[in-house]
């Protein structure tokens, strides 16, 4: 029998495998001396241990009444006394913070037995005692026992209506008795019991339900959303209640150390007078600003900033605290590195290298692709005034545009069919999450930087306006009114998540500050969210190893890459360059009866080719362009079989003559295939079709004769066996050989036997080029086109997948064949050079993937340039940093 359960004095930070991120920062805390109600921290690995059979472990139960014992002796009180009772909170803490994933309860212990005794702790006061009885029995019996809350939350507004009053604090110590009354009558109906008078049965039956809330439908999906292993478990922490609903000189409150929006320095939090943490997050009633705090209780005030300043020097980062004021006594409930938005992230790492609390290598490690491709997002265009309807809080940055939509599963299904919704609600919960995936943008009346919207919306990256009090949003009808004016389900706003206004229709996007500043237009030095995103990139280009090209195929998105950083072009797909007026051409090639009609057909085109190489090569001077041959199956280029069929069909019924169209039939008739993308394409038209590959690389060597710097760099699609190559090569060589021009010829390695035969291959190639699209496809024997929408959502759902494998390199096998490949390819020729031009090049996970196996460069679209040098860089010091350890 292994440790299940752990004193806050025996944990500390290093151990969120163990105790999971709220367990670990408690016991980091307790150990700091701050004040933190006693408590104990039962482990993931318990979790585990229940998830996998059922029951809790054996000897958990023994642990747990030693533990209990211990916080017992050291409140003086007994767990559920009645006279003078011990409560406690039963609250779920993984590794990875889960905002409102998983399960809380508050007032564990109390019974009909204790209320009087709660009372008298509390001096009388049985308002306080009854009203965290009913909140016992709500979250419990919700919790614990799947009573569907909305039955609780009709109650409580019955009740309210009775008393006249639209607040929770408007019912008095009687109208709370009666409420706990109704509540037991709801429990009852809904599990077949009475609500459980024993308090260690209430424990033991609120520590399962944290443990199985792990699996929960949104608990999984946000997992999957965050990319969080399914494995890890929750801990759950058991800790002494303290009461911030004990009047006036109590409360609860949320505190960042930094604006988590915008990663400024100062103060920022949320403080509810009167009221227990879960109203917060909740954002049930409408906070005030910490900074009030100050004025109610300034001795309290003056502590918690103390507390917060010695937190975040001991954690070196942006901390989010809750805590709890019980009869003016601050107690500390929880502290963790902050979530931040992607522009907060970027800010605040260089505010610390400037403070000198950080280097720049950790600035680096403190920021990812992912956040930076958030900041290339669009902006709201104002320059024509839009109308405002309201201003709330701008709690996640962006500008979202779409319809309103009031339901979150509504708000699915919109999305499903393409439309943009923005996902508006008086506050959201946990079991909005789909739909806040969903949605462009989240709208709130109720609820902070702080509420559960707030936290969650910034952890996805997603636009978020919080606390819009003007509005009056009415969800049984579909609508919200401000100031007169009626929004139904359907009518399109705009909202902006940085200045947390709202608007009328769709308001215009202009680009965003960053890519203003990638594309030339804006200087570093004009915004401090720009400057600290040149910082930390100029830092991982001076750090990284990895070259970053592009994917390119006209002189403007070649152009547009430079600005955003590119070394060279690393995929240049021709076949993108046979299309529009040119497909004529193409049919004309294809439609070839005689050497000299083809030959016709290759030397209009070499003209038209080279052009468009001439283009690359002068946007790219001095920097690598690889060109790839024509990769497609040729009947891409033709029209649709069924098409020409009934076409002339048609024409012969009409008795006219289909002429053209009957040759094209004839030919697409000739060249079908059941599998094309597996059959006549890449190397195997320029082994079939005399003349086609020549004719590319003659108009590459002749454009690269004409453009002083250029780097051509032939690249042959498709190759599974040296000899195809070997053939390749030595009819480009010879029309090489006619021009003064430096040109190396290497293979772009999709096919399976390729990365297998790496060593053969190599003797033949002067680079590989990894097409990790195809080379997945192959691999899994996937078709991507077709499998992505059948059923990929099952394997993702099932845990098959963490992530697609189209998304994010499989490294265990798609990546093996890379290893493979590169190994072999290098032991048979040390001076090969390697890179990726497949999508996974611009993905910050495969980035890392690509740089452990010691490729030379990775090339992605120009817009996920930036993202890719910036996760080269921290691939670079990733790497440094684990050499270190060792």
């Amino acid at each position: 029998m292994g440790k299940f359960v752990y004193d806050f004095e025996e944990g500390n930070r290093d151990l969120k495998d163990l105790l999971g991120g709220k367990g670990a920062n408690l016991a980091e805390m307790t150990n700091l001396g701050l004040p933190v109600p006693p408590g104990f921290t039962i482990t993931t690995d318990a979790c585990r241990e229940y998830l996998r059979t059922g029951e809790l472990p054996g000897g958990l139960d023994r642990q747990v009444g030693e533990h209990l014992a211990t916080l017992e002796a050291k409140m003086g009180r007994r767990l559920g006394d009645s006279g003078d009772p011990l409560l406690v909170s039963v609250r779920s803490g993984a590794k990875f913070s889960m905002p409102g994933m998983m399960e809380t309860v508050l007032n564990v212990g109390l019974t009909d037995s204790s209320v009087a005794g709660l009372a008298a702790q509390a001096g009388g006061d049985e308002r306080f005692a009854w009203d965290s009885y009913r909140r016992l029995i709500q979250m419990f019996g919700k919790t614990v026992c799947d009573v569907p809350g909305e039955e609780f939350e009709h109650a409580l507004d019955d009740a309210k209506l009775a008393a006249g009053t639209r607040d929770d604090l408007g019912l008095d110590a009687a109208a709370l008795r009666g409420l706990v009354g109704r509540y037991k009558e709801i429990f009852r109906e809904h599990t077949g019991r009475d609500f459980p008078q024993d308090p260690r049965e209430q424990l033991d039956l609120a520590v399962s339900a944290v443990f199985r809330s792990w699996n929960a439908d949104r608990a999984v999906l946000y997992r999957r959303q965050e990319r969080i292993p399914t494995d890890l478990g929750t801990a759950v922490n058991v800790v002494a209640m303290v009461f911030g609903n004990l009047g006036a000189d109590s409360g609860t409150g949320v505190a960042f150390t930094r604006d988590p929006a915008t990663g400024e320095p100062g103060v920022y939090g949320d403080y509810l007078a009167n009221a227990q943490g879960e109203d917060v997050v909740a954002g049930i009633r409408n906070t005030v600003p910490l900074q009030a705090l100050e004025e109610v209780n300034k001795p309290a005030y003056d502590e918690l900033m103390a507390i917060m300043a010695k937190l975040e020097e001991h954690y070196r980062d942006l901390c989010d605290i809750e805590f709890t004021i019980e009869r003016g006594k601050l107690w500390m409930l929880q502290t963790r590195v902050g979530k931040r938005t992607a522009a907060a992230a970027f800010v605040i790492a260089t505010h610390l290298v400037d403070e000198g609390v950080i280097d720049l290598d950790e600035a680096l490690r403190r920021v990812n692709g992912a956040q930076l491709a958030q900041l290339m997002f669009p902006t709201f265009d104002l320059s024509q005034e839009p109308e405002q309807l309201t201003r709330g809080v701008g709690a996640s940055p962006g500008a979202a545009v779409g319809k309103a939509v009031f339901d979150a599963q509504h708000a699915v299904a919109m999305a499903k069919e393409g439309e943009q919704v923005i996902l508006v609600r008086r506050e959201t919960n946990p079991d909005d999450l789909p739909g806040m995936i969903a949605a462009q943008g989240i709208l709130t009346s109720r609820g902070g930087k702080t509420s559960h919207a707030a936290v969650v919306a910034r952890g996805m990256g997603k636009t978020c306006v919080c606390g819009a009090d003007d509005l009056d949003v009415n969800l049984h009808k579909g609508q919200f009114t401000v100031d007169g004016h009626v929004v139904s389900e359907g009518d399109v706003i705009s909202v902006d998540g940085t200045t947390g206004r709202v608007y009328l229709g769709a308001v215009p996007v202009q680009p965003s500050p960053v890519v203003q500043y990638f594309e030339g237009t804006l200087d570093a030095a004009a915004d401090p969210l720009v400057s600290a995103v040149h910082r930390i990139l100029t830092h991982a280009d001076a750090t990284r190893r990895l070259k970053v090209r592009t994917n390119a195929d006209t002189g403007e998105d070649a152009a547009r890459a430079r600005r955003f950083g590119a070394q060279g072009i690393g995929l240049c797909r021709t076949e993108h360059m046979f299309l529009g007026e040119r497909r004529a051409l193409v049919e004309r090639l294809i439609l070839a009866g005689t050497p000299q009609e083809r030959d016709a057909a290759l030397a209009e085109l070499l003209p038209l080719q080279r052009d468009d190489f001439v283009e690359l090569f002068r946007q790219m001077r001095d920097l690598p362009v690889t060109v790839r041959l024509i990769d497609p199956p040729l009947h891409e280029f033709l029209p649709p079989l069924e098409d020409l069929a009934v076409k002339v069909a048609v024409a012969e019924e009409r008795g006219q003559d289909p002429g053209h169209d009957k040759d094209l039939l004839d030919a697409v008739r000739r060249m079908h295939e059941e599998n094309p993308m597996l059959g006549l394409r890449g190397v195997r038209l320029g082994l079939v079709i005399p003349g086609l590959f020549a004719m590319q690389v003659r108009a590459i060597v002749e454009a690269a004769a004409q453009v002083d710097g250029a780097r051509p760099e032939i690249m042959v699609p498709l190759v599974g066996a040296v000899q195809e190559l070997e053939t390749i090569r030595a009819e480009a060589e010879k029309i090489i050989g006619e021009h003064d021009v430096d040109v190396k010829i290497g293979t772009m390695i999709e096919v399976p036997r390729a990365a297998l035969t790496a060593g053969d291959i190599a003797q033949a190639a002067d680079f590989f080029s990894f097409g990790t699209n195809d080379l997945t496809q192959m691999g899994w024997g996937f078709s991507r086109d077709d499998v992505e929408g059948a059923f990929f959502w099952r394997y993702l759902e099932l845990g098959i997948f963490g992530v697609s494998p189209f998304e994010s390199i499989d490294r265990d096998g798609v990546g093996r064949l890379v290893r493979i490949a590169v190994d072999e390819g290098r032991a048979a020729r040390p001076e090969l050079h390697f890179g990726v031009c497949g999508e996974h090049g611009g993905d910050p996970e495969s980035v890392h993937f690509f740089h452990e196996v010691g490729l030379d460069y990775v090339s992605c679209s120009p817009f996920r340039v930036p993202v890719a040098r910036l996760e080269a860089g921290r691939a670079a010091v990733a790497e440094q940093s684990t050499s270190d350890t060792r």
